[in-house]
């Protein structure tokens, strides 16, 4: 990218910003009043608002979140990296959003409701894949002018992508542990290491609808990663070869490993971008970086479902 210094347009005034994290107040309206309002604009957006605000600002607090762009160097592609690392972050939260949905929905036994919410999770899958089109645009050389000023910042730390890791099933107490020191977000992280994940719920539907599955996976230690078990793959192999592709428990299980396959492209994109820039040097938190990387990428939430096609 271009080696110039960056110009940096002054979009929001800091200063005119409520930065409270509360939802601002909000008029309600409905068909009627929509109407009626259309009807005196003559069909034109409104232009004419009371206050110092309007209500698209106020509704998702677009002046505050449009004001914590803060890139550190004269990098021209620092911008890039540190508004797709804030885009991924509210992509998470929205996944995480999902996953959890599924997952009551799967405990009431309403697999048709986590069928509807899986298929928009693994929307959002896509969707962080294809975050890396932008963040692979960024050059050796615009990474490195900017690099040094993440100190030992890293996605490894990023609390909102280890709440999807655990809700999935991917559990570490040693990662978990890197926000304990963080007092408005620890007690959260905590619950999600030491409760049970939707692959847990997942089993626990099996075992409900009669299947034949061990004690073991059903009462564990909620904050270990999950291991594959026969008994679940038994399960799904039985599932995939008596049921038709209409079938609900049938539907579940796909819906499970393409999400799963999805996430996988995520890490694999996700590699190859960090090996393209960075190439096998140490990440900047403490990882080996690419190998970490790549280690990672093998590792599936739902290992018996894979095990069925072999």
């Amino acid at each position: 990218m271009p080696k110039f210094e960056p110009f940096m347009p002054k979009i929001v005034d800091p200063e005119g910003v409520e930065a409270s994290t509360a939802a601002r107040p909000m008029n309600h309206s409905n068909d009627e009043s929509r109407a009626a309002t259309a009807t005196e604009t003559g069909g034109s957006p409104m232009i004419d608002f009371e206050g110092t605000s309007n209500p698209y600002i106020d509704y998702q607090s677009i002046d505050l979140l449009l004001s914590l762009q803060h890139p550190r160097s004269e990098g021209y592609d620092e911008m890039c990296f540190f508004v797709m690392g804030q885009v991924k972050e509210l992509l998470f939260r929205g996944l995480h959003f999902e996953l959890v949905n599924a997952q009551m929905q799967i405990r009431n036994d309403e697999v048709g409701n986590a069928l509807q919410i899986l298929s928009r999770s693994t929307a959002f899958v896509k969707y962080l894949a294809d975050t890396w089109d932008v963040l692979s645009t960024i050059t050796t050389e615009g990474f490195n002018q900017f690099r040094d000023h993440l100190g030992t910042a890293s996605g490894q730390l990023s609390f909102m992508y280890r709440h999807v890791e655990f809700v999935l099933g991917n559990k570490s107490r040693r990662l978990a542990e890197a926000h304990r020191n963080v007092p408005h977000v620890w007690p959260a992280m905590l619950e999600a290491l030491e409760t049970p994940s939707l692959c847990d719920d997942v089993n626990a539907l099996l075992a409900r609808q009669g299947m034949s599955i061990d004690s073991a996976v059903l009462e564990r230690d909620w904050s270990l990663p999950y291991e594959a078990n026969l008994s679940v793959e038994n399960a799904w192999r039985h599932i995939f070869e008596t049921t038709s592709a209409n079938d609900e428990m049938h539907r579940l299980g796909q819906a499970l490993v393409s999400l799963d396959q999805e996430f996988s492209i995520y890490r694999w994109r996700h590699f190859t971008t960090v090996e393209r820039i960075i190439g096998y040097k140490p990440g900047t938190g403490g990882s080996a970086g690419v190998g970490w990387l790549e280690h990672v990428t093998k590792h599936h939430f739902f290992p018996e479902i894979w095990a069925t096609s072999n």
